[in-house]
């Protein structure tokens, strides 16, 4: 609708004398024409000055589609809405205030009430004139209905718990929590469900988180009380219980569990400090874990603490179990330093010395500050040099060196039973040939009381008690040896060499009668002689009956020890032999090996079989053996 209509319809309050018209436009384009405006319609005769009214254009009254496009699009659309060709129209009429003869825009009617521009007598203009109304903002539509009723999830969910279908309560709960993931009952009912389904960690989180909404909930808090304890977490347990009865009375019952478990992880630790037996500490800990959860793994403080007293026991068993306890441990990380030194302790103690100083390095690399790993590798390395040292002084014959590098060899690591029970057998191998059978025995006993299942030190005990002249026991030792390991190579062999040297010691020791050593050469036997031949002679010892049988001795044992061939068959036993015992083992004559070996490792003579058969000087009369009689040098 053209402004000059809205004008020409508002009423007026102005003089009767006409305004000067300015026949030029107000805001002349250079770069373009304005598009012709429609014309005005002529002016009615004036009315008499009365009182402001508002008055509104009547737009129905006018007719053609410019009128009605106009009217339709000045109420509901934007300027930046209209087409192109109306925008235009419209803007080419809002640039042209004043009336088609084309006065200024700033002719103002002298006689105008100009204060009443901006008020009711204007109210036509300003209604019609304002710019169009924006179109109104969106609305964001509010958020659906949740489909999911959290109540009805939760009573589900305790219904299945009550079926003790757990992992589907805690699916129902978990459909709840979606909805209000806030709220303590759901999480608190979640973390039931899993821990009756025994999976704790899951328990803990729901727990820690609902503890952290209400953190003065006692039911929350009791239950992340026994979820801790239940991990082996008596501590924080314990905890979680003080911080209930800042605000809230506790049960006894409720201390209970974790004050058990904390005690008897004490008592473990304290075992393992004072050096008490390993097995306390085991004992201890297998009481602490009836604390723990169905299926929940020990702690790693536990297996530590475990494996370590393994190794304070000691023994092949508890070696071995030591070793599969830090293997669980490397399964899980193969760089934990305090698993490779376990492991590598537990072979060191079984005696694998090489693979041991592995492990040690290998903590070490993956820790190189990690003290215990340091430690053990210098003790092994220098365990390991004197250990070589002593063997090599025992193999050379030096044997007392042997002994002072064996002794000083078991101060380094006095606590580990198998590494020293070898150095102990060693010394007494060394013992053994110093002739200090004493020490050799006791140092087989020590050895045995460190590693009861070491056969070898039982060997060298045997062969002690033997060299000592006890060739009783020493029988006896070995024969317990085959019964408790028959498998054993080269105990039978052991035990007729005993035999026989039992046999050997219940003759006359003809070396004991003219006081020398068994490897004395001849000339000391004959000086020997001479000195107790005439000691012992009757003629020196008038009145003493024994003097002719003590002389007769010395005269048999020179007469035996002299001869090298008689000497020989003495000390290897062949007058001990009974013909038929060497008869019957060789299956009778056919066969027989002259000049062979008899069991048990004798040596028989061709001459001495000869003798048996009754072919020699003794006639048909009976076995006799080749022998001069006794008589004088």
């Amino acid at each position: 609708m053209p402004l000059s209509d809205l004008f020409s319809s508002a009423p007026k309050n102005r003089s009767t004398s006409p305004v000067k018209e300015n026949k030029r436009s107000s805001y002349p384009s250079p770069s373009r024409q304005h598009l012709p405006s429609p014309k005005s319609p002529t002016r009615p005769p004036k009315a008499p000055p009365r009182s402001p009214q508002p008055h509104y254009p009547d737009l129905s009254k006018k007719s053609g589609s410019r009128a009605n496009s106009y009217k339709s699009t000045h109420n509901d659309t934007h300027p930046l809405n209209l087409p192109p060709g109306e925008r235009e129209r419209r803007l080419s009429a809002m640039s042209m205030p004043g009336d088609s003869t084309g006065g200024s825009p700033m002719d103002v009617d002298p006689e105008m009430d100009t204060t009443n521009l901006n008020g009711t007598a204007n109210q036509a203009q300003t209604d019609d004139d304002r710019s169009p109304t924006p179109p109104p903002h969106k609305v964001p539509s509010p958020p659906p209905k949740p489909s999911i009723d959290p109540e009805a999830c939760k009573a589900l969910g305790n219904k299945y718990f009550k079926a003790k279908d757990y992992m589907r309560a805690a699916a129902e709960y978990t459909k709840a929590l979606t909805v209000e993931p806030e709220s303590v009952t759901y999480l608190s009912n979640r973390a039931a469900a899993y821990m009756s389904a025994n999976r704790y960690r899951a328990a803990l989180e729901d727990s820690q988180r609902a503890a952290s909404i209400e953190a003065q909930n006692v039911k929350v808090l009791n239950r992340l009380a026994r979820i801790y304890t239940s991990m082996g977490r008596p501590t924080e347990a314990l905890e979680v219980l003080d911080r209930i009865a800042s605000f809230a009375p506790v049960a006894p019952q409720d201390r209970a569990a974790a004050v058990s478990m904390q005690k008897h992880i004490k008592q473990a630790e304290d075992a393992m400090k004072e050096g008490t037996s390993g097995s306390m500490a085991i004992h201890a800990l297998e009481q602490a874990e009836r604390g723990l959860g169905f299926g929940v793994e020990r702690p790693r403080k536990w297996q530590l603490l475990r494996a370590e007293a393994y190794l304070k026991m000691g023994n092949v068993n508890a070696l071995g179990q030591a070793q599969d306890a830090a293997m669980v441990l490397l399964r899980k990380n193969n760089k934990d330093p305090e698993a490779l030194v376990l492991r590598g302790r537990a072979l060191y103690g079984q005696g694998d010395n090489a693979k041991a100083l592995q492990h040690f390095k290998e903590a070490l690399n993956c820790d190189p500050d990690y003290k215990d790993g340091v430690k053990y590798l210098r003790m092994v390395q220098k365990l390991d040099r004197m250990k070589e040292q002593g063997n090599a002084a025992y193999r050379s014959g030096r044997n007392k060196q042997a002994v002072d590098v064996y002794t000083q060899a078991l101060e380094v690591d006095p606590g580990n039973k198998g590494t020293n029970s070898k150095i102990l057998q060693n010394r007494a191998l060394a013992s053994i040939k110093l002739k200090d059978y004493k020490s050799a025995i006791d140092d087989c006993v020590r050895a045995l009381s460190l590693d009861p299942s070491y056969v070898k030190a039982r060997k060298t005990k045997a062969r002690a008690l033997g060299e000592s002249g006890d060739w009783g026991a020493a029988v006896r030792e070995y024969k317990a040896i085959q019964e408790s390991h028959p498998e054993e190579p080269g105990l039978a062999k052991d035990i007729r060499a005993a035999e026989l040297e039992l046999k050997k010691a219940k003759r006359k020791d003809l070396y004991k009668i003219l006081g020398v050593e068994k490897d004395v050469d001849e000339s000391e036997i004959k000086k020997a002689y001479r000195k107790l031949a005439i000691v012992h002679h009757p003629d020196k010892n008038p009145g003493d009956e024994g003097a002719a049988e003590r002389f007769k001795d010395v005269g048999e044992a020179y007469e035996t020890l002299s001869d090298p061939q008689k000497r020989q068959r003495y000390d290897s036993g062949e007058d001990l032999i009974d013909p038929s015992e060497m008869f019957s083992q060789q299956g009778g004559m056919g066969g027989f090996p002259m000049g062979g070996r008899m069991g048990g490792g004798v040596q028989v003579d061709a001459d001495l079989l000869f003798n048996m058969m009754g072919a020699g000087a003794g006639g048909g009369g009976g076995f006799t053996f080749a022998s001069d009689g006794g008589g004088n040098p």
